[in-house]
């Protein structure tokens, strides 16, 4: 393991392996103009290229200096500040090109949008999520935009608000419960996340002595914005254009409660008894170490350390050990292909949860109370 140095960090080199997003753009402009098969091209990129690439360049176990400047990170802090024009321009551009396009069916237009939801999920909603956690006002509003731009703005509040507060608990919503189906968490977290953002910003403001319609409820801001990318769409293609901006939105949407899923799929921190569990530890966040993978999701796999520092900027993530912090078995990529087939997932998982649990917590040997949200404690 190698420490890298802010000299290191410093030269356009270093950040260059994590601006490869931008190489979905072209290959989005490729599907568009031809049609046809070359529509599958964006997902097949962005899932199935990192996911090769990880097999090549193998695990990136590299630490950066934590005293790094911010000044220093300019090339790595850049490409998140430029992804909302670029995406805008994706979404929008190539609504206006598929919608006028002779030699696009309404199906190829329709798929068409799948990839484009690929990108401003698997891209988007993670530059948002670095965004979000940053104390610079131009960053914050940058995180909105973006989740705005998929109708799910209510993310920032849950993320922050709850999320990292209850992780790894059953009071948390997108924790994972052992045994638990994708599918059946993609439907339970649409409608709980929605409505425990709500209640957080509600609690926040009520302690405050202001009520739930005040303008500093930030759910004024989202559905704003919201609206105004939804009379985007309709500006440039009516009804079809709200169809379509709707669609890559849920595509978007559905990926990153992928990757919520597998994140901390099984793993629930200790209950000490009055409702309080243990500090968050290393142990509570599956991580993996590919490097290309980690190349397009700005870090995120090392997501330990994350919830460890949550405005940690990416490039000095650090990464954990097999000792420290449980390791998925492949990259982000493939574990979420996975996911989509619960017997496969849990074929691949709950093993690994269940070695687990002997490891960190051999003195619990009932782990009923864990897995719901309606009996978190156990007695």
């Amino acid at each position: 393991m190698a420490t890298l140095t802010a000299s290191d960090l410093a030269k356009p080199s270093a950040a260059a392996p994590f601006w490869l997003s931008l190489t979905i753009l072209p290959v989005l402009g490729v599907a568009a103009w031809q049609g046809g098969w070359f529509i599958a091209l964006v997902p097949l990129y962005s899932w199935g290229m990192f996911s090769i690439l990880d097999t090549f360049v193998g695990k990136n176990t590299d630490n950066a200096e934590l005293d790094t400047e911010d000044g220093v990170l300019f090339w790595y802090t850049l490409i998140t500040l430029l992804w909302f024009p670029i995406q805008f321009i994706a979404i929008f551009g190539t609504m206006a090109y598929a919608l006028g396009a002779d030699h696009l069916s309404t199906r190829e237009t329709i798929w068409l949008f799948f990839g484009v939801g690929v990108l401003s999920g698997s891209v988007g909603i993670n530059y948002a999520h670095e965004l979000m956690h940053q104390k610079n006002r131009l960053e914050r509003w940058m995180a909105d935009l973006l989740l705005a731009s998929v109708l799910y703005s209510h993310f920032r509040s849950e993320h922050l608000l709850n999320h990292h507060r209850y992780v790894a608990t059953p009071k948390d919503p997108v924790t994972a419960r052992y045994n638990e189906g994708f599918h059946r968490f993609f439907a339970r977290v649409l409608r709980a996340c929605l409505v425990s953002a709500w209640r957080a910003e509600a609690k926040l403001l009520t302690r405050k002595n202001l009520p739930v319609t005040d303008r500093r409820n930030p759910f004024w801001r989202y559905a704003a914005l919201q609206l105004g990318f939804l009379a985007v769409a309709a500006w440039i293609g009516g009804w079809a254009g709200i169809g379509l901006f709707a669609f890559q939105a849920f595509v978007a949407i559905w990926q990153l409660e992928l990757v919520n899923y597998i994140e901390h799929y099984g793993l629930t921190r200790k209950h000490l008894g009055d409702g309080k569990y243990e500090h968050v530890l290393p142990r509570h966040s599956w991580n993996a170490a590919q490097r290309a993978s980690n190349w397009f999701l700005i870090n995120l796999q090392r997501h330990s350390d994350h919830h460890y520092k949550p405005d940690r900027r990416f490039p000095l993530l650090q990464t954990y050990g097999k000792d420290d912090a449980p390791q998925l078995p492949h990259g982000y990529p493939v574990m979420t292909m996975a996911a989509m087939v619960p017997p496969l997932f849990r074929r691949i998982m709950n093993p690994r949860v269940r070695a687990w649990r002997k490891k960190y917590y051999p003195e619990i040997t009932d782990w009923t109370p864990y897995k719901t949200a309606t009996n978190p404690m156990p007695r």
